[in-house]
């Protein structure tokens, strides 16, 4: 499946496009804190998935924008682990931060929305 239609199924069958109401819907847990430069970050462990939110440093025009991100990482990139990618490899999570960057634009922007704003 693509990530467009990753996003337009979720949108269908919650009818939302805000990633902090499907985060709650998918049991994905949000927490915020200092992150020490990180806007977001996306973590699974143990069954449990969240996603951080940097409440300090995140402008609030971009939180909508983190959530969806991170929801990317969770949706479709769920077992990389892109500390270890930048820890041990060179380049090697730009795709996996890519298809999140795509998730969360599609999320956001998708066909509803750029119609009701023609």
């Amino acid at each position: 499946m693509d990530i467009k239609q990753k996003a337009a199924q979720l949108i269908k069958k919650y009818h939302t496009d805000n990633p902090f109401k499907l985060a709650a819907l998918l049991n994905i847990n949000i927490i915020y804190g200092n992150l020490g430069g990180k806007y977001g970050n996306y973590m699974k462990y143990r069954r449990s998935r969240y996603i951080f939110i940097d409440d300090c440093r995140t402008p609030e025009s971009m939180l909508s924008f983190i959530c969806a991100h991170e929801l990317g990482h969770a949706l479709c990139t769920p077992d990389a682990n892109t500390r270890w990618l930048n820890a041990y490899t060179i380049k090697m999570d730009d795709k996996v931060e890519r298809k999140a960057n795509h998730f969360a634009v599609e999320l956001l922007l998708n066909d509803a929305f750029l119609q009701s704003n023609i």
